[in-house]
C-alpha cells in the first residue's frame, strides 16, 4: 500500500537522545532553539511553541480578550479543531462559504458574515495553499477585527513572497501527519511584541517567573523532547517543500485530461506546500468520490477524505449555543467540495515508481 502520509523523523535521534541524557525534558533550551528556527521560517520576530495546534488557536483567541457572545468568522470546510478552538475560547462561530479555486474562506462571503459582535476573522490555509490574506486582512482592518490565521497545514507557504503566519496571529500544527512534526505540538507566530509576551505568560500557568502569577493561565507548554523531534525538519524545510511541490507537479502532469477529474490549482501569487494533493470528482466522472477511494485502496493506493462533511454538520454541534443554525442551502461551494474531494499521496517519501503507480491506478478507474 502506498500510504497517504509517511513520517520520517530519524534525523532527530541525536537531539532527542541529548535531551533525554540531560534530564531536562520539560520546556527549556531546546524549545527556545526550536522557536528561533520557526520564527525565521515564518518570517516573524516571535514564535511561541505550545503543545498542539488546537492550543495555538485557543490561546490566540484568548489573548485577544474575546468575551462570551463575540463572534469569529471562519470556514465551514476545515478540520474540527478550528471550530472546537472557537468554542473553547468562549466565542460563537460564524461561518462563510469558501472559494471554488482555493477552497479557503471567501473574502466576499466573509464580509457578508461580519456582524456587530464579530471580533475576529479566522481563515484556514487549507491543504497547504494560503487563503486570500490580502483581501481578508484588508477586511479585518476596515472593520476593526483581529486576523487569526489557521495555518495548521501551511508552514512555508507564502503570498507574494510573504510567509503565512505573518499577516496576523499565525497558528500552526505540528501533529504527526503535518509537513513538519513534533508528534504533538503547535506554534503561534506574531510580529506584535506585547501579544507575544502575553502568550508566553498564558501558556505557562500565567507565570512570568516562578510563582509570580499575572493572569489565570494554562499549561500549554511544549517539551524539549518534542522540540528536538521537530528541529532537524525545520533545517530541511525547503527540501521538504520542494519534494512535495515536485511530486504534485508530477501528479498533475500524469492526471491531466481525465474526464470528470478536477485537479488542484495554485492561485497566482501564492505558493502551495502541498500538505495534501486534493482532487475533485465531477458529476460526469466514471465513478463518484467514494467509489474511487475504494477502488484505489484495492489497487494499493492510500487516499484520504478531507473532509467528508462540513465542520458543524454533526449531532454534537446541532444544539450547541456557540454554533448558529444554518440552512441546507447555505455554503453551496463548501458542500459541493465536501461531497467530491479526495486526497492522493504527495509526501516526500514517494518514489518515481510510486507516483507512476498512483497515476496508473487513477486512470485505470476513471479512464482517459
Amino acid at each position: 500500500m502506498i500510504p497517504i502520509t509517511a513520517i520520517d523523523v530519524q534525523d532527530a535521534e541525536p537531539l532527542v537522545s541529548s535531551v533525554l541524557r540531560s534530564g531536562l525534558i520539560a520546556q527549556g533550551p531546546m524549545v527556545e532553539r526550536f522557536e528561533e528556527s520557526f520564527a525565521h521560517a515564518a518570517g516573524v520576530p516571535h514564535a511561541i511553541a505550545v503543545n498542539s495546534g488546537t492550543t495555538a488557536l485557543v490561546a490566540s483567541l484568548e489573548v485577544l480578550g474575546l468575551r462570551p457572545g463575540d463572534e469569529v468568522v471562519t470556514s465551514p470546510f476545515t478540520f474540527v479543531a478550528t471550530l472546537n478552538a472557537i468554542l473553547e475560547a468562549g466565542a460563537t462561530a460564524r461561518f462563510a462559504d469558501i472559494g471554488d479555486a482555493d477552497y479557503c474562506l471567501c473574502p466576499e462571503a466573509a464580509a457578508a458574515a461580519v456582524g456587530p459582535r464579530t471580533t475576529a476573522l479566522m481563515p484556514v490555509h487549507l491543504y497547504g495553499q494560503p487563503a486570500d490574506v490580502h483581501r481578508l486582512g484588508a477586511l479585518a482592518t476596515s472593520r476593526g477585527l483581529a486576523l487569526v490565521e489557521d495555518a495548521a497545514q501551511a508552514l512555508g507557504a507564502t503570498v507574494d513572497g510573504r510567509p503565512v503566519g505573518s499577516f496576523g496571529l499565525g497558528c500552526f500544527s505540528l501533529y504527526a501527519t503535518k509537513n513538519v512534526t513534533t508528534a504533538e505540538g503547535g506554534v503561534i507566530t506574531t510580529e506584535d511584541d506585547q501579544l507575544a509576551e502575553r502568550l508566553r505568560v498564558l501558556r505557562n500557568q500565567g507565570m512570568r517567573q516562578r510563582y509570580q502569577y499575572e493572569v489565570a493561565g494554562h499549561n500549554y507548554r511544549m517539551t524539549d523532547v518534542h522540540a528536538a523531534v521537530g528541529l532537524p525538519q525545520l533545517g530541511r524545510l525547503a527540501q521538504l517543500i520542494d519534494s512535495r511541490q515536485r511530486n504534485a507537479e508530477t501528479l498533475s502532469k500524469g492526471l491531466t485530461g481525465i474526464p470528470g477529474l478536477r485537479l488542484p490549482a495554485v492561485v497566482d501569487g501564492r505558493t502551495h506546500v502541498w500538505h495534501q494533493y486534493t482532487v475533485l470528482l465531477d458529476d460526469d466522472a466514471a465513478v463518484d468520490r467514494d467509489e474511487l477511494a475504494a477502488r484505489l485502496g484495492e489497487a494499493g493506493v492510500g487516499t484520504g477524505i478531507y473532509y467528508p462533511r462540513l465542520v458543524f454538520d454533526y449531532d454534537c454541534y446541532r444544539d450547541h449555543p456557540g454554533v448558529p443554525r444554518v440552512s441546507p442551502e447555505d455554503f453551496p461551494v463548501a458542500r459541493s467540495v465536501a461531497r467530491r474531494a479526495l486526497s492522493l499521496p504527495v509526501h516526500p517519501k514517494l518514489t518515481a515508481d510510486d507516483l507512476d503507480e498512483i497515476v496508473a491506478a487513477v486512470r485505470g478507474v476513471l479512464g482517459g
